[in-house]
């Protein structure tokens, strides 16, 4: 299908569901008042309209008024952190990546129970999202949910297929074992040098010590591969001391740091942050890379069709190294409240219309799929997430990320790893075995002993 009929037939499929959502009169329970809203600025500018349209569909068949603030990911964080220290916050922050803030803020019991909330849609929902958008109280001593989910993403493989084909290959070729996988692509780096390519990489591996996400997030499927998905249990109890999380460790840190000191990898992924991979991909600088949602195809769609249309593919998740199903780890996105807000009654009467299966679906279109509905049967009811030939790279995405197996990220288990994260504990493990010479065996050996101190500060009963 041509570039221009898909963008039409994206328009139609938008229009008409944004034509459920009005069409379905919502009574809101609230009296009419107004709830102020900050919400993460959206990778592409549709992202923004959807939810400009979604406040309006809201405010015409309740009579409430939604004053919102749209800001970058970064200012949002920063400002969601100083507001909830500080207590002069808003009704609700509606964030992609909430675990930044959420969790941490759920143990110190500074958020509205959304559970009235939840619970209007909560038989619809996947495992993963509800997972994720529960958290332990340190006061209540107890879990509850503290998100409101509307959308969940997954990381798929990005790949310049006219790459890997001018390196006399063929895509149709690449094994279905995770480790197996990173190595087979190496081979195409020397072709594509002897043809010229003097700066072309194999691949984008976010070996970062900056971060704030990628590099965390392809470890911890690194670790999974390799059979570590236990390092943190559903209980919220670390398992650094369990033999196979260990050994899963190790080898994954392993592999990580030899593709670098190979070559594969470009130098300065040492000091990626989030964007800089997406960039170096869009600059075709590397042939594949793992990292999280369609931003790195969407933010080329109209600017370069043919590269979107033709050039590029996603591949869906291969299996573990040992041969078993791989889950890929899904973030749930969505909204919270903060207990001090002056109407949260209003905030949560918003995301009660927000979490209807043609509230979400309308929503998420709107913003071309970036995001996945946190609802299966919205996806399974609506082929415009599942048809190929609407789209050369949703309908993996879609399956990889809601139908097939996932697996919460482990911040939905303990606030612990928050800090874990932000200390870019296994970037620096990375770097302690490029930089410093330690074997993989002592750079886990060291992040290990962090991780169990940081761990310490948040004991509680799962």
């Amino acid at each position: 299908m041509g570039n221009l009929s898909r963008r039409k037939v994206l328009a139609a499929t938008v229009a008409i569901g944004a034509t459920g959502v009005l069409g379905r009169p919502y009574i809101g329970n609230a009296q009419s008042k107004t709830a102020t809203i900050w919400v993460g600025q959206g990778f592409v500018p549709q992202e923004d309209a959807a939810l400009k349209e979604t406040v309006a569909s809201y405010e015409k068949e309740s009579g409430n008024k939604i004053e919102y603030s749209i800001m970058p990911f970064m200012a949002l964080y920063q400002k969601s952190i100083s507001a909830l220290t500080s207590g002069d916050v808003p009704d609700l922050i509606f964030s992609d990546a909430p675990t930044v803030v959420l969790p941490v803020n759920a143990f110190k019991d500074r958020l509205a129970d959304m559970t009235d909330v939840v619970e209007t849609q909560k038989a619809k929902f996947t495992e993963t999202a509800l997972l994720s958008s529960s958290f332990y109280n340190d006061t209540t001593k107890k879990r509850s949910y503290y998100l409101a989910p509307v959308k969940q993403a997954s990381a798929p493989f990005h790949v310049w297929d006219e790459l890997v084909t001018k390196a006399g290959m063929n895509l149709k070729d690449v094994p279905n074992r995770w480790d197996q996988r990173w190595e087979w692509f190496k081979k195409v780096q020397e072709p594509l040098r002897a043809q010229g390519g003097r700066k072309a990489y194999a691949l984008g591996l976010q070996i970062t010590t900056v971060g704030p996400n990628d590099g965390n997030n392809l470890f911890y499927h690194f670790l999974i591969a390799y059979g570590g998905r236990d390092l943190v249990t559903k209980d919220g109890k670390l398992h650094t001391g369990d033999p196979n999380v260990k050994e899963a460790a190790i080898r994954a840190v392993e592999q990580m740091t030899r593709a670098y000191k190979e070559g594969f990898v470009p130098p300065e992924a040492l000091s990626w942050n989030d964007a800089d991979d997406n960039n170096a991909y869009h600059e075709k600088l590397f042939v594949m890379s793992f990292d999280g949602t369609l931003s790195p195809e969407l933010a080329i769609m109209t600017k370069r069709p043919d590269d979107y249309e033709t050039n590029m593919r996603i591949l869906g998740m291969p299996t573990a190294v040992d041969g078993t199903p791989m889950p890929a780890q899904v973030g749930a996105g969505g909204g919270f409240c903060p207990k001090l807000g002056k109407n949260v009654a209003v905030a949560k009467d918003f995301m009660k219309f927000f979490i209807r299966p043609e509230v979400m679906n309308a929503n998420l279109k709107g913003g071309l799929g970036r995001w996945c509905p946190a609802i299966p049967d919205v996806v399974k009811n609506d082929s415009w997430w599942t048809d190929p030939k609407l789209d050369p790279h949703r309908s993996i995405y879609v399956q990889t990320t809601v139908l097939g197996p996932t697996h919460p990220n482990y911040i939905a288990f303990n606030p612990a790893i928050g800090q874990v994260n932000a200390e870019q504990l296994w970037g620096k493990c990375h770097a302690d075995v490029i930089k410093n010479n330690m074997t993989p065996e002592q750079a886990v050996e060291k992040a290990f002993k962090r991780a169990e101190t940081i761990f310490n500060k948040f004991t509680f009963e799962g």
